[in-house]
């Protein structure tokens, strides 16, 4: 991306009415940031959601000059910038239609085809989360993914520290700007940070770690992983946000388990007791059911081919639609069936069929 493209999309976050869902919609229209300056406003107008407030404050001389003055800083700390319709933005953050348009990276990420994990959980972690944390940490290493939590206190550090140890990459989302580190007593991880991974954020050096910012934030957290794992929550708490924001993107959700008298593991019950969470007792449970042991046998085809061997057109055909549509789409089409169901969605997108599959063509394939 150009000079003038990232001053012109940090200029466009600088505007107090534009938020991202609105500025994509400008981009788009317009084919560029740049583009969006440059556009009659008249052209503008006529954008859906678009209006004259929201257009306001567009070419206010201010704006452009706060947009230069960051631009200026990220230069300086050679931060690196990644725009959303760019490769090196996380590919399943592209899907959320309010992730930021510009995203900010300080250290050695690397995100390549690697496989992204959210952690989250309370500040006021227990032994039992931490040693959860430690043990998880260990047991998913083989599978080489990148760990992605909020370097906050509690559940965050802890994940994250065990994770560099492993010498796994971890990110580190940030509620503020790449100029500081909140909070400060985790300054000490900061290098180790950098060399296994690092900082992202999409908030600018003028900003704090304010309340508000957390709670943006946490969209990044559960956006950018395909599952968010709860280790310890009480009944309520920004952990349960970020899951219930990770539910809203279809991302799979994963909570631990606690005793029902343990209040930091109300929060993590309750969202198993509601359906809103697989329950995640060891690595091997998010292994199997993301369908990764699969996945690292890597000849797919070969793995697919040796599945339809005994399946004839009709149940290919079906087994393909469902592939494309959606881990939803069985659980509703088996249940409106009155058929049984697999164990989890996840283990069709994992190839595992376990016999399910072969009696249900002829209402299943009415059922589509």
């Amino acid at each position: 991306m150009t000079e003038p493209e990232i001053i012109a999309a940090l200029r466009l976050q600088a505007i107090p009415n534009i938020g991202d869902v609105t500025a994509k919609k400008l981009i788009a229209h317009c084919g560029s940031p740049t583009a969006v300056f440059e556009d009659k406003l008249h052209h503008l107008l006529k954008i859906d959601g678009i209006g004259k407030l929201t257009l306001k404050a567009l070419h206010d001389p201010g704006h452009l000059k706060e947009a230069e003055s960051e631009y200026a800083f990220l230069s300086n700390e050679s931060i690196k910038v990644s725009y959303f319709m760019e490769e090196d933005y996380p590919t399943y953050l592209k899907h959320c239609v309010d992730g930021p348009i510009l995203l900010f990276q300080r250290g050695s990420i690397n995100l390549g085809k690697q496989k992204l994990i959210s952690v989250v959980g309370t500040r006021n972690v227990t032994n039992y989360g931490t040693s959860f944390c430690e043990a998880f940490i260990e047991e998913i290493a083989p599978m080489n993914p990148i760990i992605v939590s909020g370097f906050a206190y509690g559940v965050d550090i802890a994940v994250q520290r065990a994770a560099m140890e492993k010498g796994l990459q971890t990110i580190a989302c940030l509620a503020h700007g790449l100029n500081q580190i909140y909070p400060k007593a985790h300054k000490k991880y900061q290098k180790r940070m950098e060399e296994n991974g690092g900082f992202m954020t999409e908030f600018w050096s003028t900003s704090n770690p304010d309340r508000e910012n957390f709670l943006r934030r946490n969209r990044i957290i559960a956006g950018m992983s395909e599952a968010t794992i709860v280790v310890e929550s009480a009944e309520k708490g920004g952990s349960l946000v970020t899951a219930d924001l990770a539910n809203g993107y279809n991302r799979e959700v994963f909570a631990v388990p606690g005793r029902s008298t343990d209040k930091l593991s109300r929060g993590c019950n309750d969202l198993i007791k509601g359906q809103k969470a697989h329950m995640l007792t060891s690595a091997a449970d998010l292994i199997y059911l993301l369908g990764w042991d699969l996945e690292e046998k890597k000849e797919g085809e070969a793995v697919q081919k040796q599945l339809f061997i005994e399946l004839d057109a009709t149940e290919q055909s079906i087994y393909s639609y469902l592939q494309l549509n959606g881990k939803q789409l069985l659980d509703t089409v088996a249940l409106e069936c009155n058929l049984p169901i697999f164990k989890t969605s996840s283990t069709l997108l994992g190839m595992e069929m376990k016999g399910v599959i072969r009696p249900l063509p002829g209402k299943l394939f009415e059922a589509i």
